[in-house]
């Protein structure tokens, strides 16, 4: 293994559902004070820019007004580099799924401000979006930047890349999407990338670790690794 080199909806902002009977979320929501800025945002703009994880099938062209390749991003976070992807990308649209409400606050606000009509954000559990509303096939890609690597034993199976997940996610892409993930965690880089080998519809893009592409921007959180001398593992795989 190699060392790395605006149209609106009418759906409104819902809290992450109660997990079924013996799911295991990929998750842990955080509770705490939120800045009145960002209640504000909520408040204001998530009936026009949020979108539920569960109800029915989506209809990606009335929730953005036209028909485009779709892009999910899993943990879009404080939303910075989701907003600055979204607009050096317009001519895709971007659903940006994150469960923590500061980040789900801050993203709108970059949307309102940015004048963003290809980016809308869905605060929930991505799994159950795309189990319940989007349909086979059917994405561009799927981004999941700086998963949680969960790296306590006992928290393992909480990890968004294992069989089960990577099988829906890749159900989900259209033949030719693209799967793209990054961590700075070297031991759950290595049991992603077994994930991915292992999934027989899924075409590893580089034959190995992938360099950074200019349209990820560098995140806050990525530079303070590389600055403690953590070096970045990226992958991105194709569906066949």
């Amino acid at each position: 293994m190699n060392t790395p080199t605006p149209s609106s909806t009418s759906e409104t902002d819902r809290q992450p559902s109660a997990p079924q009977p013996g799911e295991i979320r990929t998750f842990q929501l955080h509770r705490g004070r939120m800045r009145s800025q960002r209640q504000e945002n909520l408040r204001r703009l998530a009936p026009r820019f949020t979108v539920a994880a569960d109800g029915p099938p989506l209809d990606p062209a009335t929730i953005f007004g036209r028909p485009a390749p779709l892009v999910v991003e899993i943990g879009s976070g404080m939303g910075d580099a989701t907003a600055a992807m979204a607009a050096a990308d317009p001519d895709r649209d971007y659903l940006a799924v994150e469960v923590h409400p500061p980040g789900v606050a801050q993203l709108l606000g970059l949307i309102e401000a940015g004048g963003l009509t290809n980016l809308r954000v869905v605060q929930g559990d991505a799994l159950q979006l795309l189990r319940q509303r989007v349909a086979p096939a059917s994405l561009a890609a799927i981004h999941a930047f700086f998963p949680d690597p969960w790296p306590k034993q006992r928290h393992h199976k909480r990890r968004l890349f294992q069989p089960a997940h990577v099988s829906l996610l890749r159900s989900r892409l259209a033949p030719g999407g693209v799967l793209h993930t990054v961590t700075d965690w070297p031991d759950y880089a290595r049991v992603i990338q077994r994930t991915l080998d292992a999934d027989p519809e899924l075409v590893d893009a580089y034959d190995g670790w992938a360099p950074r592409p200019a349209y990820r921007p560098e995140t806050k959180y990525e530079r303070k690794a590389h600055a403690a001398g953590r070096p970045s593992f990226e992958l991105r795989y194709r569906r066949r």
